[in-house]
């Protein structure tokens, strides 16, 4: 399978990442990359940038060779009405919106609760991915939020970080099967992501792989194969 997008990675500017804007695009053009993504944690995440870095982004370049680079934003969902840490007028200027359940920023609760405020999310049209929905601290309805997520043409991600396990995120493998197979079966794409904080993770989805095997996952439902699929997701295209 060929993997040549991945549009989930942070830099220094997230304030708990450790490489440069430019040290992230050069490792990304190693790797081979079509398209590779830039998604600073939102001001409400702590340590992470202000509202003016994200305000100023117009000012980096977004080709480098054949590689097309998109800058974006990794937002917090907030409360269970899928509100989020970036006003829209804001929000609309990002080339892609990721968002996320993230510990410091909201409170897990019921399953229901939680599917809540990821459906919700969902439906932000401004929203172009939710993050990293295979954390069991934040149980969820999977079924549902793969319905809503077809519905309204929002990819799900799978994340390369959440399969570290030194990582922190619960019975991410376990979650992350479940998502896979309703996926295939309600035709719903998914996305890859590395969810890099260090240079040489950016573009690897190594630990996704013997997911996508163990659930014969259908290669045209994932976004990464094509440097163009992912066009039609993100708020740069639209």
């Amino acid at each position: 399978m060929r993997d040549l997008v991945d549009v989930h990675t942070h830099t220094i500017a997230s304030g708990h990442a450790y490489n440069t804007l430019m040290e992230m695009v050069r490792a990304a053009q190693e790797k081979g990359l079509k398209v590779y993504g830039i998604t600073e944690h939102a001001p409400k995440m702590p340590g992470s940038c202000h509202s003016m870095y994200f305000r100023n982004l117009k000012v980096v370049e977004r080709r480098y060779g054949d590689m097309e680079l998109l800058l974006g934003v990794e937002l917090n969902i907030l409360d269970e009405r899928g509100t989020v840490d970036m006003v829209p007028e804001e929000l609309e200027q990002m080339d892609v919106a990721i968002a996320s359940l993230h510990i410091p920023c909201i409170t897990p609760g019921s399953r229901e609760w939680n599917t809540e405020c990821v459906v919700n999310a969902i439906k932000n049209p401004l929203i172009n991915i939710i993050g990293h929905p295979d954390d069991s601290r934040y149980p969820l309805d999977n079924e549902a939020v793969v319905q809503a997520a077809k519905e309204y043409h929002t990819l799900l991600e799978i994340n390369n970080h959440s399969l570290d396990p030194a990582g922190y995120r619960q019975n991410a493998r376990e979650n992350d099967l479940e998502i896979l197979r309703l996926c295939k079966k309600y035709r719903t794409p998914v996305i890859m992501g590395s969810d890099a904080h260090f240079f040489t993770n950016v573009g690897n989805h190594e630990r996704i792989y013997p997911l996508l095997h163990e659930t014969d996952f259908p290669e045209e439902l994932v976004i990464n194969t094509d440097g163009e699929k992912i066009r039609e997701y993100i708020n740069k295209y639209r």
